[in-house]
């Protein structure tokens, strides 16, 4: 990748990590439309760079970030199914990634899914206390999220709902779920790259495009965060659902027409 292509993917990926469209949908489409190749340097990247994005959640919400033993002790029961399943289906999950039927027809499942969420889960509890309960229902709404184009903020924001969470808490778990979930599959990524026969020298030569790729997600999610708070908080999920509609019709029409958008 060259630095353009590396700024773009990296804004997408700040834009669309803690949105409910899918981040990783977004950046394959993006890796497609800037013909990025999918090496296994550029799989690792997309990874990787979602740890930059998760860094913006401890900045901007670091006095609540650094609580008690309890509330790092939730996390772990949330983030543990999804660190189960995906080291069991890591390859398989790769392979998701490179098919755009599946992201685009998922985009548009949980497009229609989105359009009745606030409807269905619109009676929060007033106990909005965060128990383990809770904490592993959500983790296991997470691994729906291992599918490219279901997004991780959806399922765990719809996960957290359907446990009686408001929408800004159930938002603000999802955020905090990020960060230990997405620094396990960044370390992964690149421990994995790195046990590669050449993994070290890809890495080392590209050292500069992560580093680039980190900041400018990190910068970007910054302002995502800020918004999509304020937004959920008033006008709940029906606008992200028709986006995800159009973009997964949109999608799927030109694979019916026969526009090659593999990423192979």
């Amino acid at each position: 990748m060259n630095i353009i292509q590396t700024i773009i993917i990296s804004i997408v990926e700040g834009i669309t990590e803690f949105l409910p469209v899918s981040s990783t949908g977004h950046m394959i489409i993006a890796q497609k439309l800037l013909n990025v190749e999918s090496t296994e340097f550029v799989k690792a990247f997309t990874v990787n760079i979602q740890f930059g994005a998760i860094l913006s959640v401890i900045v901007l919400y670091w006095k609540r970030f650094f609580q008690t033993l309890d509330f790092y002790w939730k996390l772990i029961i949330a983030v543990f199914p999804a660190l189960i399943l995906g080291f069991l289906l890591s390859d398989y999950i790769d392979s998701l990634l490179e098919n755009v039927a599946v992201v685009a027809v998922m985009l548009v499942l949980g497009g229609i899914l989105m359009l009745f969420v606030d409807k269905w889960f619109d009676k929060p509890e007033e106990n909005q206390e965060m128990n383990w309960k809770r904490a592993l229902k959500i983790g296991f709404f997470q691994c729906i999220a291992m599918i490219p184009g279901v997004s991780r903020s959806m399922a765990t924001i719809v996960g957290g709902m359907t446990t009686k969470l408001s929408r800004k808490n159930a938002a603000e778990f999802s955020f905090f779920l990020a960060v230990p979930t997405m620094a396990a599959a960044s370390g992964y990524k690149l421990l994995k790259l790195f046990l590669e026969p050449n993994g070290k020298t890809l890495l080392a030569d590209n050292l500069v495009t992560l580093l680039i790729g980190n900041a400018v997600a990190f910068v970007v999610a910054m302002a995502a965060i800020k918004f999509f708070i304020g937004f959920l908080t008033k006008y709940g999920f029906k606008a992200f659902g028709y986006y995800r509609i159009i973009v997964g019709a949109a999608i799927l029409i030109l694979l019916l027409l026969g526009v090659d958008l593999s990423i192979m």
